[in-house]
């Protein structure tokens, strides 16, 4: 899907850990299609950048979907992995998402509470309003912060972090995310990807305790440009 030649766009960096902007297309981490993941591609920047000699360590703490672009971290040391992932698991680490829709969410601004079911043959998760058998509890809050030409710009809060939560869950209250096939917008965007951009990353440093906020660029295409 891409040259071998990635232009990687790194956010923040220290000894510790390793913040990407991800595109759009690129995966997180090896699956079945075979194709690069982006955490090879961290890791031969880290192996060229610091001339390390040997296989550089890199743990990955949490996924973006493909047609998903924006912030990933990655941890450079086991210490860290560890740490992040207890982070992730307490809700310590606050993450903002922008998504683009079409249909206006009937509310400005509210909080989506549903039981998400994961189906693993289509990949795909279903939104219930009550809990029932194989499901996870899903919980998002969303504000309308722009209006486009034909679309709105929502600012997400995740709570939990279930499969394709903002996805199924907007697609549930009638606004699917552009280009989001799979969930119901009527067209997808060129290239595949879809109007989700992880956009603001806060947390305390594992290691040294400072406080850390990061914001990726959105993806240079007209839409994202009238969102900024």
């Amino acid at each position: 899907m891409h040259s071998t030649k990635h232009n990687l766009q790194v956010l923040f960096e220290d000894n510790h850990l390793i913040i990407i902007n991800k595109r759009a297309g690129d995966i997180t981490q090896g699956d079945k299609t075979g194709d690069k993941p982006l955490s090879d591609v961290v890791k031969e920047y880290i192996k060229d950048k610091y001339n390390k000699p040997n296989n550089v360590y890199l743990g990955v703490v949490h996924r973006l979907d493909r047609p998903t672009s924006g912030i990933v971290i990655f941890a450079k040391t086991s210490k860290a992995l560890e740490r992040l992932n207890k982070m992730l698991r307490e809700k310590t680490i606050n993450k903002t998402y922008w998504a683009v829709v079409k249909n206006k969410p009937a509310k400005e601004k509210d909080t989506l509470i549903n039981w998400l079911r994961k189906n693993p043959k289509n990949n795909k998760s279903t939104a219930f309003n009550k809990e029932s058998d194989g499901t996870k509890k899903a919980i998002l809050h969303y504000t309308i912060i722009k209006k486009l030409d034909s679309y709105f710009l929502l600012e997400i809060d995740l709570e939990t972090g279930r499969h394709h939560q903002i996805r199924c869950q907007l697609a549930a209250i009638g606004s699917p995310i552009k280009g989001d096939l799979k969930y119901g917008f009527n067209r997808s965007n060129k290239g595949g990807s879809i109007h989700l951009h992880a956009r603001k990353i806060e947390f305390i440093h594992p290691v040294n305790k400072e406080s850390i906020s990061v914001i990726a660029p959105t993806p240079n295409d007209v839409i994202w440009k009238a969102c900024n």
